[in-house]
């Protein structure tokens, strides 16, 4: 029975990756490299040191990860204002997760810089949740499910009980290797790469009738 809801962000809240992406290109470039936004697509969802890292190493790079990272944030910062756009039904699921008195967790694999920058740029809060998780909380990022159990262990829900909404294929595996239930969106990857989910929506706007009621 469904007791927990356990949202990710980039791409379930928020249209941000586009941002990020842009943003960690920029940074490359800053330093000489120049990388494709094609690159990116296999670390997305897996928090930004592997997002940026995985692409330093597909290319040999050696980085100061800590460094490129602040840059990066800096950047993705700059762009955000502005420009960051909520999602469609991303306030009326929450409202209808409320309605039904379920617990709604964040979780998160980017640090909590960019949580932050997010929620900033938008009208979301921190307090529209029982619980948030960043990338920062957990030393293994998604895939691995480290990050879904800390979040239903924060509400007090098993996961076998929690609704997982992710939009990257490491997210889906994540939410299925912590025992969750998962609806994907189609935001950055399509039905067929994120085929492991239980359910599929465009966004939260289009969500199937029986996802908050099993």
């Amino acid at each position: 029975m469904i007791k927990g809801v356990l949202f990710d962000m980039d791409g379930v809240l928020v249209d941000s990756e586009a941002f990020i992406c842009k943003a960690a290109v920029q940074m490359f470039k800053e330093l000489g490299i120049g990388v494709r936004e094609n690159d990116f697509l296999p670390f997305v969802g897996a928090g930004e040191d592997r997002y940026i890292g995985g692409v330093a190493e597909k290319y040999n790079v050696s980085l100061d990860l800590k460094t490129a990272k602040k840059r990066t944030y800096k950047i993705y910062d700059e762009i955000i204002q502005g420009n960051m756009e909520i999602l469609p039904g991303v306030q009326e699921f929450i409202k209808k997760c409320r309605d039904r008195n379920l617990k709604i967790a964040l979780a998160t694999s980017a640090d909590e810089t960019k949580m932050k920058a997010n929620l900033n740029a938008t009208e979301l809060t921190l307090s529209l949740f029982d619980a948030a998780v960043s990338g920062l909380d957990v030393e293994r990022k998604k895939p691995y499910p480290d990050i879904y159990l800390k979040a239903a262990r924060l509400i007090g829900i098993s996961p076998e009980n929690c609704l997982v909404v992710e939009d990257a294929v490491n997210g889906v595996a994540a939410a299925k290797a912590a025992g969750a239930r998962c609806l994907a969106i189609t935001s950055s990857f399509t039905k067929e790469q994120l085929h492991n989910a239980d359910w599929f929506a465009e966004n939260l706007a289009h969500v199937p009738d029986d996802v908050l009621s099993w």
